[in-house]
């Protein structure tokens, strides 16, 4: 076998017939590992996904890195993904998780023209709720420390930056109402309104949640268990909202579409309240809806992420630089509040996912994968 030797890294061992790198002086990757796979298909994450504690570590194909993952994010459509609901072709069994932040421990050959054994990445890719992942290196991104705020922006972020961007029409004055807004992707979506001067109004479920989004520039936050949203939007905005940032779905749906300006758009980024469910919807007043529109010249459109893949990167890069230039809050929840304390390890993500239907988070929940008992990672 051929030593290498990178520089400004450490030293690498060329396993030639195998095509991809172990770096066997500064970790002891194992044998096996510990993932979620789901075994049954279910919007009911616990009945869904089982938790595997003898899996082997994969191998990294010649353009593939192998990240042992340090954070894990938890979306509201992990349980859509439990329940085969994005692709009904799909069979059990198959890995959880959307998207991670880790460190490279080993890559395919030519990977190794752009990553190097010890970076950071953060990675959108099937299978993050594991020890390790791989991930093909096209589609990771170099990050300059393992922080779960980089890990806000994968999904939650890029939903926010690249629908406002290519569908919201935001300007300076507009009236744009975020729906969840002091969660993952809410948080997002008014502080990118803020930046375009619009004026934001956020629904949210606490005293507490009201408190954040005024501190990230929301101007009328409005907490739903305190104030009746449709009477406030009413009262205070007569004329209507321009832009609607809509991800609950069912009767705030509703609420949202009454509350359309004359040639207002809404975007529909989930229906959150719907997951739970046999169907995955929440009923809305679909009937009266073409009336709704016409009446306003209004439009209603959808925003899948899958969908806008080639804007991924870009958005990614100037999320990163906000982010680094501090004009950006990544607001991470790491269930410090929660009744049994932070979430850390693979079995904290059944409680994780509780927690976020429960609505108690605020901002992205975030899972913790420590370094495991025989790993010098």
């Amino acid at each position: 076998m051929q030593r290498l030797a990178l520089a400004g890294t450490r030293a690498i061992v060329d396993m030639s017939y195998a095509r991809h790198f172990l770096d066997f002086q500064g970790s002891a990757i194992p044998s096996a590992m510990q993932k979620l796979v789901v075994t049954r298909l279910s919007p009911n994450f616990r009945e869904a996904a089982t938790l595997r504690r003898d899996c082997p570590v994969p191998l990294p194909g010649d353009g593939d890195l192998l990240v042992r993952n340090r954070f894990a994010g938890v979306n509201a459509s992990d349980i859509n993904y439990s329940a085969g609901r994005y692709d009904p072709s799909v069979k059990t069994p198959f890995d959880a998780g959307f998207e991670g932040v880790g460190e490279v421990v080993a890559l395919g050959l030519s990977a190794s023209a752009a990553f190097t054994v010890g970076q950071a990445v953060a990675y959108m890719a099937p299978g993050s709720f594991a020890e390790y992942t791989v991930v093909p290196a096209r589609v990771a991104i170099p990050v300059p420390a393992l922080k779960p705020e980089y890990l806000t922006l994968l999904v939650s972020g890029t939903t926010a930056y690249i629908s406002l961007k290519e569908l919201g029409g935001l300007s300076e004055g507009k009236k744009v109402l975020v729906t969840a807004a002091a969660g993952g992707t809410g948080q997002f979506a008014v502080q990118l309104a803020k930046k375009a001067k619009c004026h934001v109004i956020g629904t949210c479920s606490s005293a507490e949640k009201a408190a954040f989004l005024k501190s990230v520039g929301c101007d009328r936050p409005i907490n739903y268990n305190a104030e009746h949203v449709g009477a406030v939007l009413r009262q205070e905005y007569p004329q209507g909202v321009d832009v609607v940032y809509e991800s609950v779905g069912g009767a705030t749906f509703d609420l949202a579409m009454d509350a359309l300006a004359t040639r207002g758009r809404m975007i529909v980024i989930g229906f959150v309240s719907g997951y739970q469910t046999p169907t995955g919807l929440s009923p809305v007043k679909a009937a009266t809806l073409p009336a709704k529109l016409l009446k306003k010249s209004a439009s209603v459109q959808g925003f899948f992420l899958n969908h806008y893949l080639p804007e991924f990167r870009g958005a990614m890069d100037h999320l990163l630089k906000m982010y680094a230039g501090g004009e950006l809050v990544c607001e991470v929840d790491t269930g410090v509040l929660s009744a049994e304390g932070r979430f850390i390890g693979l079995e904290s993500v059944f409680r994780a996912i509780d927690y976020m239907y429960m609505r108690k988070n605020t901002g992205k929940i975030v899972i913790e994968l420590p370094p495991s008992v025989n790993s010098k990672l």
